[in-house]
């Protein structure tokens, strides 16, 4: 995007890319982060409570894998569909809907009596997460000046770490206090469902979706807002300058193809095999960890403790993620703190005493979710604006394709050879994903492509 020469005006990308970071980019942070960890809570709750329910409901190794992987099933279906009503209906109206039906999901979960009705209110949960996670990273790409936008992305990642936190917390305190605590989880997790309505009318849609879809005075109000904001009024931001490029696509069936064009073809598959191989290795070993420490013989209070000692690490790996990916690039952070997962993953699978299982799952902790803010932050950067929301949606949908068949191999192989074997296999998906990240395109400092 460029100046326009005659009357001095700036573009809607340049206007957006010159401002310092401002109260209003707070509040679109903040607020999209908090349905995050919100997001983040949920997903936490079911590895706890998966581990309660195998007790108390006597369930068998294949019956708790399908809990976990019914909500994945939701997710891939919920990032594709969702990506593509972010590109036609707008990414503020879709992130406050899936908060709204996985919100309500969660709450009916308290409810039910049996595995099969769990299991149908599971989908449904995955459904609205699926598709809320890569919009909410688009959302916010679109707001962030290209200077911090790498760093902005993770730090809105670094809110997955706040509320897996917050459902370790809810693991150790709650489910353990009566036979009613997983209940008590669910009903918490309901929370979701109220926040929907401050997402949809306390946070503004994205300019540059606005401008694209040529609604041009809705685009300068919100620009405007941020500009004043940033104290920056001066003549030549006066009004939003239309793209001159046209649009990569205009609808869904060119959206999906342009996907595969000569111009994307190499960094959707190269995006696609890192989603599809982090979410293997991260759902495989997240969400069971729980489960195998009591099978090793620790009991389920100290299980859930050892678990949230291992989560607090996740904060510093978003924190040196955030510094590093505007220092060394979205490709080389993404790749190194994706072997270091590989390397953490190996010494977990054979940790024998306490210190050395709480230090490698730290460490684990550690480099899994700083390559995930390093992910999310390049995926929305790969694809126009006309595709971008379809592009990170079918590239999460994809990895949720791992995330259904992840926890259902982990029985088997730890039938197989125990902890090792399955952490080992954890580690070679995370090795391939470091190898395919080189097919990724680096716009560190960047516009974005507004086309």
């Amino acid at each position: 995007m460029t100046t326009d020469a005659a009357t001095g005006e700036a573009t809607l990308s340049e206007r957006l890319d010159r401002l310092p970071f401002t109260r209003r980019h707070a509040k679109v942070l903040t607020g999209s982060g908090v349905g995050w960890a919100l997001d983040a809570m949920d997903v936490g709750l079911i590895s706890f409570i998966i581990a309660a329910l195998a007790v108390q409901w006597e369930l068998a190794p294949a019956e708790t894998s399908w809990i976990a992987s019914i909500g994945f099933v939701g997710m891939a279906i919920g990032a594709t569909l969702g990506g593509l009503l972010a590109d036609r209906i707008g990414r503020r109206q879709v992130f406050a809907l899936t908060l709204l039906i996985y919100g309500l999901a969660t709450g009916a979960s308290a409810l039910v009596g049996g595995l099969a009705l769990l299991l149908v209110l599971r989908f449904f949960v995955g459904l609205g997460l699926g598709a809320e996670l890569p919009v909410a990273s688009t959302y916010v790409s679109e707001f962030a000046p290209a200077r911090m936008r790498g760093r902005l992305i993770v730090i809105l990642e670094a809110f997955w770490a706040v509320g897996w936190t917050a459902a370790a917390l809810i693991g150790f305190l709650v489910i353990p206090a009566s036979d009613d605590g997983w209940r008590w989880a669910f009903a918490l997790g309901a929370i979701p469902a109220a926040y929907a309505l401050v997402v949809r009318w306390g946070l503004p849609e994205s300019p540059r979706w606005l401008a694209r879809r040529g609604r041009h005075e809705e685009a300068e109000r919100i620009v405007r807002s941020l500009e004043e904001s940033a104290s920056l009024t001066a003549s030549r931001s006066r009004r939003i300058v239309p793209a001159a490029a046209e649009p990569a696509a205009t609808t869904a069936r060119e959206r999906l193809g342009a996907l595969w064009s000569p111009e994307f073809r190499l960094r959707t598959a190269a995006l696609w095999l890192v989603w599809f191989c982090v979410n293997f290795s991260y759902y495989g070993a997240f969400i069971w960890i729980p489960s195998i420490l009591v099978s090793q013989g620790y009991d389920l209070v100290r299980s859930f403790g050892f678990t949230l000692v291992i989560t607090l690490a996740q904060l510093p790996g978003y924190a040196v993620a955030a510094w590093l990916i505007e220092v060394w690039g979205r490709r080389l952070t993404l790749s190194v703190f994706l072997v270091g997962s590989a390397v953490s993953a190996v010494f977990f699978g054979t940790a024998t005493t306490e210190p050395a299982v709480i230090g490698a799952g730290m460490a684990l902790s550690f480099f899994n979710l700083g390559a995930w803010g390093a992910l999310y932050a390049v995926t929305p950067e790969m694809y126009p604006t006309s595709l971008r929301a379809t592009g990170s949606g079918w590239a999460a949908g994809v990895g949720r394709i791992a995330s259904i068949v992840a926890p259902l191999t982990v029985p088997p192989l730890l039938m197989l050879g125990g902890a090792p074997v399955l952490f080992i296999v954890f580690a070679v998906f995370f090795a391939i994903a470091a190898a395919a990240a080189s097919g990724l395109v680096d716009r560190r400092g960047l516009a974005l492509d507004e086309r």
